[in-house]
C-alpha cells in the first residue's frame, strides 16, 4: 500500500500546460500550489505534478481517479495549528493532504464531495 502526502498552499489559476494531460471531455476546474508543484482537480480525477531535482527537468505525475477514493476525513486547524488535514483512503493506499491557512477546509471538503460522491 502506498502512503503519499502533499501540502497545498493556496488556490491558483489552472495552469495552461495541464491541457496536454487531459482526455476528451475532461475539464481542469481548480488548482492548488504545492511546494514546487501543482495539484489540479478535473471533472474526472486529481492530478498532482511533482517536480524533482535541482533543475526541475524531472517530473512525476500522479493521477487519482475519483472512483478509486473509498472515503475521506478532514481535520480543521486548531488555535495553534497552521494547517488543516485531509486524508483520502484509496485503492492504492492513503493520501494525506495538509492545507495551509489560506485554504478553507470546509470549502475544500465540499469540493471533494462534489467530485467523489
Amino acid at each position: 500500500m502506498t502512503n503519499l502526502s502533499w501540502i497545498f498552499y493556496k488556490e491558483i489559476p489552472v495552469p495552461h500546460d495541464v491541457q496536454e494531460l487531459l482526455i476528451n471531455g475532461e475539464v481542469a476546474e481548480r488548482a492548488f500550489r504545492t511546494v514546487r508543484d501543482v495539484a489540479i482537480f478535473t471533472n474526472k480525477r486529481l492530478i498532482v505534478k511533482d517536480v524533482q531535482g535541482l533543475t526541475g527537468s524531472k517530473v512525476e505525475i500522479y493521477s487519482l481517479p475519483y472512483s478509486s477514493v473509498h472515503m475521506w476525513s478532514t481535520e480543521n486547524a486548531g488555535m495553534l495549528d497552521f494547517t488543516s488535514e485531509v486524508e483520502l483512503w484509496t485503492r492504492a493506499g492513503n493520501i494525506k493532504i495538509q492545507l495551509k491557512r489560506d485554504i478553507n477546509i470546509r470549502t475544500f471538503e465540499r469540493l471533494l464531495a462534489e467530485y467523489i460522491l
